[in-house]
């Protein structure tokens, strides 16, 4: 089993920005996908990112596209998210999670972080 940590997270103003790390420790990351997840409050677990293990495929929800960019540092068992021109409407906790990639984008990855939270103000 592979442990994840998120973090990164915080408070910003609306048009900053912020990079999240998602750190993977034990089997780390096995050639598995990771994708970003976000849940605010009231609302269902989405998915907003996702990467292939070698980084060549990638996915971002239309609410992101343009604005979050995930990448991977295999070497060091890190991926990162990205987020730049954050909207109040991001403010979630987001979360990391890890296996193949069927898995990740139906949200039945096995493996997943703790969280970590984002606030937007206006």
């Amino acid at each position: 089993q592979v442990q994840l940590v998120e973090s990164g997270g915080g408070l910003v103003q609306a048009g900053d920005s912020l990079r999240l790390s998602c750190a993977a420790s034990g089997r780390t990351f096995s050639g598995n996908a990771v994708g970003w997840f976000r849940q605010a409050p009231g609302k269902e677990r989405e998915l907003v990112a996702a990467i292939s293990w070698s980084g060549g495929s990638t996915y971002y929800a239309d609410s992101v596209k343009g604005r979050f960019t995930a990448s991977r540092d295999n070497a060091n068992n890190t991926t990162y998210l990205q987020m730049n021109k954050l909207k109040p409407e991001d403010t979630a906790v987001y979360y990391c999670a890890s296996d193949r990639w069927a898995r990740i984008t139906t949200a039945r990855a096995n493996s997943w972080g703790q969280g970590t939270q984002v606030t937007v103000s206006p």
